[in-house]
């Protein structure tokens, strides 16, 4: 379920970016940034890279993570940042993380999920990352107590 939950942020995390402000001169590559200046980090830019993820990054595959993150980012740790990094990531990361597993594992208990046929997948970025026709699912219950 780690996996899961791991390669869904990497494709559709929370976050749209991250501000961070320079607080003097940076060289990024040939990019010279001036001091007090606001930049956006773009996550999809991060987890969407095909040098980091391989070619298939546009693929579920939640097996990237079969070795934890460290292993699946080559020990890169700004390569996987879905709230955030450093002290000034979510402070919400591990509850949210938490709940999305027991909340999961009370679903599938008691019923299978599948998408709908009529289920278009057209995510967009608004001030986090939302399925713009909703998500249509169809859940059938796996015994008579649900």
């Amino acid at each position: 379920m780690t996996m899961i939950i791991y390669e869904t942020l990497r494709l559709y995390g929370p976050s749209n970016g991250m501000m961070r402000r320079t607080e003097r001169e940076v060289q990024l590559g040939k990019l010279v940034l001036p001091a007090s200046i606001d930049i956006l980090v773009q996550n999809i830019a991060l987890h969407h890279d095909p040098h980091m993820w391989g070619d298939d990054v546009h693929l579920f595959k939640p097996e990237r993570f079969a070795e934890g993150i460290a292993k699946a980012t080559n020990y890169n740790a700004g390569a996987f940042c879905p709230f955030g990094l450093g002290p000034r990531n979510c402070v919400g990361m591990n509850f949210a993380t938490m709940e999305t597993k027991i909340v999961l594992s009370m679903i599938l208990q008691r019923y299978t999920i599948s998408l709908s046929p009529t289920y278009v997948h057209s995510p967009i970025p608004y001030i986090t990352v939302q399925p713009q026709h909703g998500i249509q699912v169809i859940l059938e219950s796996l015994g008579n107590d649900a």
